[in-house]
């Protein structure tokens, strides 16, 4: 459209009709800058007070001021009407000192003895009476070190063949320079703590040890190979559960003899019955593929049966809408998602109508809070009590005023999204094992996009598949408590040796493992009795 003068109609109604479309435009453009600003610049947050003060009382997170369950029951309606009581969850403050240090860890004294020993005001000696004692953590660097075998040959003074030696210690890559507890402690910092191998070989430099660059990629490529099998036991165990998450997000692989990259994709693969003490373990699989289209996810979910909770992407929904998965799979969809588009239109153009939906979600997250840790039964019947309706007056709030709304508004977006997934957003309500986002996948998304940060690229598809491996198992590690590095050392050690075959591979997993001295004090028990 021209700005120029000359160009404008002389007609009023003419001219009248260009400055309404003009200000439109602008008012449009003003809450796309304010949502771009608000994205680079502004708060990630999506709880209530972060969006409207202190106005509201029901906070959008797990924790946070709560209303008391009398207040909320209907038969004191009058008096939750008139105020609510706000409940505040209790927090356990860390407490400082010795109870703040784990009681496991070495203990190395250090016995300060004053000067003298001799009164000061008759010179007397002076006996100990008492004694005060504090504690400090100590972090020692790590060491490094060269292991050197030495096999002697014995031979024969009588004959010619009586030459004996004793085998080479097995090793996960034969001939190698690096031992095996090296290998473990690489793939931990790379896939666990997001420590490019780049910047481990400039570590290890400052020690003296020089190393080619594409020396530890390789290493690692055989380290996943080991680890394969157990790699496809976890998918397997996560695919044998009635109810699991599932995401995805890109990894850039470096494409070969070209200076760019290219956009994959890794599907995170997720199970977790703990917020309701069901029997599923947590454990989390990441699946490379060279896209996120419907046959990927046919191909990797073409064989379950149960409930996927996901967000609201198509190639989930194509799974439960068509083909033979169609009578198998069940989706449930994410709360969260939907929560996230109306607290974008909120920021972009603030409405009364947004504000009253992002409330009512945060009634729902109040109660999750609540029944966090509940059995499967009593988690879905406060659901049917307290959550359906909040959930009830989203509907309604959305069938009154959607059809007044402007089809291209933000708000009317995230409206049509919600009632588009409606029968999926509210299956929690009808089933208590089920959650009510997919944040339990997308925490683990976390580790993934760390190291994406980090690295910015896979060396190829060969390197994300052995991402996928060996960071699947470590952070399966983690979510069950354990020291990633301890647990991967312990399971290639024996692994590579032998101590554990194919078939008994189920005793290495996260939930399963037994530490070797552990399991062989056990051992030494049973053959005792």
């Amino acid at each position: 459209m021209s700005s120029s003068a000359t160009d404008l109609p002389r007609d009023p109604e003419k001219l009248a009709a260009l400055v309404r479309a003009l200000q439109a435009e602008n008012e449009q453009l003003r809450a796309l800058l304010k949502g771009v600003a608000q994205q680079a610049f502004g708060t990630r947050s999506e709880r209530s007070s972060a969006l409207f003060g202190d106005q509201g009382l029901l906070d959008l997170q797990d924790f946070g001021p709560l209303v008391a369950s009398d207040a909320a029951s209907p038969a004191n309606d009058d008096e939750a009407s008139a105020g609510s009581v706000v409940v505040p969850i209790a927090r356990a403050r860390r407490k400082r000192g010795e109870r703040a240090l784990p009681v496991h860890l070495e203990r190395i004294e250090t016995l300060i003895e004053p000067a003298s020993l001799e009164c000061s005001c008759c010179q007397g000696t002076l006996h100990r009476i008492g004694e005060d004692a504090s504690e400090a953590l100590d972090w020692v660097p790590a060491i490094v070190r060269v292991i050197r075998t030495i096999r002697p040959r014995y031979g024969c003074r009588k004959c010619h063949e009586g030459v004996t030696q004793a085998p080479m210690p097995a090793r996960a890559i034969p001939g190698s320079m690096v031992t095996t507890s090296t290998l473990a402690w690489m793939a931990t910092a790379r896939f666990a703590w997001s420590i490019p191998l780049n910047r481990q070989l400039q570590m290890l430099a400052g020690q003296g040890v020089v190393l080619d660059r594409s020396t530890p990629s390789r290493w690692m490529r055989k380290l996943s190979w080991w680890l394969r099998p157990l790699y496809q036991m976890l998918l397997a165990y996560i695919h044998s559960q009635p109810r699991i998450f599932c995401d995805e997000t890109r990894m850039p692989i470096q494409e070969k003899g070209r200076r760019r990259v290219k956009n994959t994709q890794f599907w995170a693969h997720a199970c977790d019955d703990r917020p309701w003490r069901g029997p599923a373990r947590p454990a989390v699989v990441y699946v490379h593929a060279r896209g996120r289209g419907h046959a990927e996810a046919r191909e990797q979910l073409g064989s379950y049966t149960g409930t996927i909770q996901v967000d609201g992407y198509d190639a989930y929904q194509a799974l439960a809408r068509s083909g033979p998965t169609r009578e198998r799979i069940n989706l449930a969809f994410c709360l969260a998602h939907a929560r996230r588009k109306f607290v974008d239109a909120w920021r972009k153009s603030p409405s009364p109508l947004a504000e009253r939906i992002i409330a009512a979600i945060g009634e729902v997250y109040a109660v999750e809070a609540r029944i966090k840790g509940l059995t499967a039964q009593e988690r879905q019947q406060v659901r049917q009590f307290e959550s359906s309706a909040p959930m009830a007056r989203i509907k309604a709030e959305i069938d009154e005023m959607l059809p007044h709304l402007s089809p291209k508004s933000n708000l009317a977006k995230a409206m049509r999204y919600t009632l588009a997934h409606w029968q999926g957003l509210n299956r929690f309500i009808e089933d208590g094992r089920l959650e009510v986002d997919t944040n339990t996948v997308e925490r683990g998304m976390r580790s993934i996009a760390q190291g994406r940060k980090s690295s910015l690229f896979a060396g190829s598809d060969g390197g994300a598949q052995t991402w996928a491996i060996l960071a699947s198992l470590l952070q399966t590690a983690r979510l069950n408590g354990l020291d990633p590095y301890t647990w991967l050392n312990d399971v290639l050690t024996r692994i590579v040796t032998g101590q554990v075959k194919n078939n008994e591979l189920s005793c290495m997993l996260a939930w399963n493992w037994v530490p070797a001295w552990q399991h062989e004090r056990m051992a030494q028990g049973l053959s005792a009795a």
